[in-house]
């Protein structure tokens, strides 16, 4: 029995932007009698996957596409001087040990400077080869929910209000979301596009520790159900090379995360990035870390994906720091040449995002 659907129509509601949680998902591919596990692959030149195109990976950028059609949409990023509780001593000090903002950060953001002003120059930036180009205002830099509710709303109600910005991305912990923050971000998916970002970079609580995270896997577990239990659209941040982690928990990890009501996924591979506390433990004791080749990290890539449900959309698979800012590995690899380097790894292996976890 072979069955065709897509994901991408149900990422609509009532002709918003709002975002179906994954849970929610579920519950119509139920109603409707369609089993994941018995889907499979035609070898046809014109068959189309489970997410509604030809790829064999669900990828982000239709599905984004489909929620603005015709249109230019571009990420802003701010920098609104948040820090972070493993900062400011609520739950520890000196950051997360790989951590540096900088390695993300774009020279027109700036924290000294209010959202209008680093949104005007966000715009000058693109404006003059995208005149017609639309924003999303990315709250990016530290946790962007650490503060008081009133504070966040007149930063996201400021970026709201700019000349053509579309919607918000607030990257952010697991741990820096109340239940009123929480019932905010929900209004906000409400009227118009709204995705919630979490570090949550791995499932194991040694390594979370060992990275100065200050939070356990099962306070991203909750914040990640709680905000699609509000119809919150949420992109999980998982990292692949850490110190202590091998291929079996990188492929537990992909099994992991597929149980969770997550709608998209970045994954990027380990960077040692410069003044860092992890760089300091790389330069002192180098053979406690196991960086990836550009070949190896794309083969466990992929079999990453293979385990991965295909429900969970992809934006992207590595990152690339400045070249002043990274230690090691030195790939200078672009990001759309390593994801066509996956594309061809999919084709040649004859596989597809999820094929080995069917059962889902």
């Amino acid at each position: 029995m072979v069955i065709f659907f897509t994901f991408r129509n149900f990422y609509r509601s009532n002709g918003s932007f709002r975002l179906k949680p994954a849970e929610k998902l579920s519950s119509v591919f139920q109603q409707a009698g369609w089993d994941f596990y018995l889907w499979r692959v035609k070898k046809e030149e014109n068959q189309y996957f489970p997410w509604g195109t030809k790829e064999r990976y669900n990828d982000f950028r239709p599905v984004f596409q489909a929620l603005f059609p015709g249109k230019k949409i571009q990420k802003l990023s701010v920098n609104a001087a948040f820090t972070c509780p493993n900062r400011d001593g609520s739950k520890g000090r000196g950051g997360c040990t790989y951590c540096n903002n900088a390695s993300f950060t774009p020279d027109f953001s700036g924290g000294n400077n209010s959202v209008t002003s680093q949104l005007e120059k966000g715009v000058r930036f693109f404006a003059g080869k995208y005149p017609e180009m639309l924003y999303l205002a990315f709250f990016q830099s530290f946790s962007n929910t650490y503060a008081p509710l009133n504070h966040l709303k007149s930063l996201y109600e400021e970026a709201l209000r700019f000349p053509g910005v579309q919607g918000l991305v607030v990257s952010t912990r697991p741990d820096c979301l109340s239940t009123e923050i929480l019932d905010y971000l929900s209004h906000l998916a409400e009227r118009g596009y709204l995705m919630l970002e979490l570090g949550v970079e791995s499932h194991l609580d040694e390594t979370l520790r060992n990275l100065n995270r200050g939070h356990t896997f099962a306070e991203a577990e909750n914040a990640i159900r709680e905000a699609a239990a509000r119809g919150i659209a949420v992109t999980a941040h998982m990292m692949l090379g850490l110190p202590g982690e091998g291929r079996k928990e990188w492929m537990e990890q992909a099994e992991v995360i597929s149980q969770l009501p997550v709608n998209n996924l970045k994954l990027h591979q380990l960077q040692i990035h410069r003044h860092t506390v992890m760089a300091r433990q790389y330069a002192e004791h180098p053979e406690s870390f196991r960086l990836f080749t550009e070949e190896e990290y794309a083969a466990t890539v992929v079999d990453y994906l293979e385990r991965l449900h295909p429900r969970i959309t992809i934006e992207r698979f590595t990152s690339q720091a400045p070249p002043g800012l990274l230690v090691a590995p030195a790939w200078g690899v672009k990001n759309y040449v390593f994801t066509a380097r996956i594309k061809r790894l999919l084709e040649e292996r004859d596989t597809w995002q999820g094929r080995i976890n069917l059962e889902f």
